[in-house]
């Protein structure tokens, strides 16, 4: 995995762009905020790894195949560039940890026939509020 990261760190292309947000009359001299973009066709990653990283992505992925990344928290440039590396890395991460799989899980004789009981408690209680119907 850390080769995957270090590869992806050496194909990210970073671009500068004028950010909103923190910066006061600086924002509109200097161009803080940073895009990061990253073919993920070019990493080369297992079929699993690569469906997981594209359901993750969503709206990031682009139709190019490039996750898009930008970072304008920060009032420089360096912050921001560290900041889109760190969120870049950590969705590489999160792409490489494998679902959890769910165990099916059976009930024994004695809960079943509960649950069953307590359904037909509900439903005589459910039965019950409809309108008085004169005998």
């Amino acid at each position: 995995m850390d080769e995957v990261i270090e590869r992806a760190l050496a194909l990210a292309e970073e671009s500068f762009i004028a950010a909103s947000g923190p910066g006061g009359q600086n924002v509109n001299k200097v161009a803080t905020a940073v895009q990061l973009r990253l073919d993920i066709f070019a990493l080369r990653l297992p079929p699993a790894i690569f469906h997981r990283l594209k359901a993750l992505a969503g709206q990031r992925l682009n139709q190019a195949g490039e996750l898009v990344l930008t970072a304008r928290t920060h009032r420089t440039q360096d912050a921001n560039r560290q900041e889109a590396r760190r969120r870049m890395i950590e969705v590489l991460r999160a792409a490489h940890q494998r679902p959890a799989v769910r165990k099916k899980s059976r009930l024994n004789r004695i809960n079943r026939e509960g649950r069953l009981r307590g359904k037909k408690v509900r439903s005589a209680v459910k039965a019950g509020r409809g309108p008085v119907r004169p005998d």
